[in-house]
This record gives structure tokens, C-alpha cells and sequence, in this order.
């Protein structure tokens, strides 16, 4: 999206786009209408930018809690590993608990 002047012949707004897989420029037009379309433009591309602004905080937030759920799994699979040793249960080689003889 760019306001271009062609052999110094006043200024005009065009946008870029995609047409199958192509970018294809589409004139938008000069004066007062070429102003409006850019300032339309400018406040979309503000939206979008505020919007992946707001879903990488969220991102974030997601992965924070991911780490303090793999911490809580890790510290509630290790207590559970020691009572069932304590209570005399030992790990087989499949992963089993079996509980030891005499």
C-alpha cells in the first residue's frame, strides 16, 4: 500500500493484494479518496497488529501455565514415587510397581 507519483504527475494510492498466489496491484485513487483508503489501511493494519499484539500476550500466558503444570506433574509424580517406595513397592523393568517379597 504506497502512494506513487509517475512522471511527476500528482500522487495516487494503490494497494497490493493477493490473487491466487499473485500480488496484483489494484489502483485506489488520488485526492480525497486515495487519503480516505489510506487512512482506512493504516487503521486495519493498526487492528491487525494490535490483534497478533494481544495473541502472542496470550501465547505467553499459555506457556507460563504449561511450565507451572509440568512442574506440579513432575513434583506430584516424584511424592508418589516415594510413598510407593516407602510402602515397599520397587520399579520393574516395564514400568510396573510391584511390591517386594518378605
Amino acid at each position: 500500500m504506497a502512494w506513487e507519483s509517475r512522471n511527476g504527475r500528482g500522487r495516487y494510492y494503490t494497494r497490493s493484494r493477493r490473487v491466487n498466489g499473485r500480488v496484483v496491484r489494484e489502483y485506489v485513487g488520488c485526492g480525497r479518496v486515495g487519503e480516505s483508503a489510506a487512512d482506512h489501511d493504516e487503521l486495519k493494519r493498526a487492528e491487525r497488529a494490535a490483534e497478533r499484539e494481544a495473541m502472542n500476550d496470550r501465547k505467553r500466558e499459555l506457556e507460563s501455565i504449561e511450565g507451572l503444570l509440568a512442574r506440579s506433574w513432575t513434583d506430584a509424580w516424584d511424592q508418589a514415587r516415594l510413598a510407593l517406595i516407602g510402602a515397599g513397592y520397587y520399579r520393574h523393568h516395564r514400568g510396573e510397581w510391584r511390591k517386594r517379597r518378605g
